[in-house]
């Protein structure tokens, strides 16, 4: 075989394998395609995986995410009805529904974030403008959690809430769900990521917040004051109990003490009361006569009897 044959043979080897190449192609589970000729679709969209064949180099495979997206949005600064400027931060989760449609009116995934941008954020600033700022902080008219009862009635926000943060980010979905379709867009769902105050507002939160603090805190304080005062008032009142009873009882038991010695003094000293009065004279020298005092007493005194006459004993 001459070499201009086993070129030749090489040659159509090479261009039969590029033929192939470009004629075959794999759908993942994950992909879906869109087939264009000289840059028309061609027959409807395949979403099913597998391995596929195409017109080699005239036809080209145009492959599109099939799971759910991530949209990012930028902070935006919006006024709310009451004039008040915040930041708001929302992202939101999305997937082509239709690819066709997709492809042909924002082209790739930077054409539909750019279109997510536009419509998302349109959406909010219009709904956030509309509602205070209170609507878009807060969510339904609970009352501030308390340990007390009584605090949370009365901690309860003075302004109330007709819509709140859920039924606007709800809002928001539903007005641009509504215009996704033309798109090829399926916008499964948005959130309200972050609410930020711009400085003068954070400033006058944090003032009220504060203010807010001071004064559950000057409630528990006074209430802490008016328990005090209440258990102090039972204590002297349960002391002056327990010191009147016990004054009761040792009053008894001190009678009752002083009737057993008197009983016994009686009893002891009347079986012999000639030497009861010694000793009770001879007491009574203890307490009345010491080194600084002096007595003049006559030898008939009663005071000396035993003194001078030891048979009086």
């Amino acid at each position: 075989m001459s070499t201009r044959v086993i070129a030749t043979i090489v040659v159509l080897a090479l261009v039969g394998v590029i033929v192939l190449v470009n004629s075959l192609y794999v759908i993942d589970m994950t992909e879906q395609v869109v087939i264009t000729q000289f840059g028309d679709p061609i027959g409807d969209p395949i979403k099913d995986p597998g391995l596929r064949a195409k017109a080699p180099f005239i036809q080209k495979v145009n492959v599109f995410d099939k799971r759910v997206l991530e949209w990012d949005g930028n902070p935006d600064q919006i006024p709310t009805k009451d004039k008040k400027y915040i930041w708001v931060d929302t992202f939101a989760r999305w997937r082509i529904a239709d690819p066709l449609r997709f492809m042909q009116s924002v082209t790739n995934e930077m054409g539909a974030h750019a279109r997510l941008d536009d419509v998302i954020d349109a959406i909010t600033r219009d709904l956030i403008t509309s509602h205070d700022l209170l609507e878009v902080v807060r969510n339904t008219n609970r009352e501030m959690a308390a340990s007390d009862t009584n605090l949370a009635a009365t901690d309860a926000p003075t302004e109330e809430i007709d819509v709140g943060r859920v039924a606007i980010k709800s809002e928001i979905l539903k007005r641009a769900q509504e215009q996704m379709p033309r798109y090829g867009i399926e916008l499964v769902d948005v959130e309200i990521k972050r609410v930020n105050y711009v400085e003068e507002v954070r400033q006058k939160v944090y003032e009220r917040m504060i203010s807010e603090r001071h004064r559950i805190a000057q409630r528990y304080r006074s209430e802490g004051q008016g328990q005090s005062a209440e258990i102090r008032g039972r204590k002297e009142k349960e002391l002056q109990r327990i010191q009147s009873e016990a004054y009761q009882i040792a009053e008894e038991v001190r009678g009752d003490a002083d009737a057993e010695a008197a009983r016994i003094y009686a009893d002891a000293f009347g079986r012999d009361p000639e030497f009861y009065t010694f000793l009770r004279t001879l007491d009574s020298y203890k307490e009345t006569i010491d080194e600084e005092t002096s007595l003049i007493l006559t030898t008939e005194s009663d005071y000396f009897k035993f003194l001078k006459d030891s048979s009086a004993r």
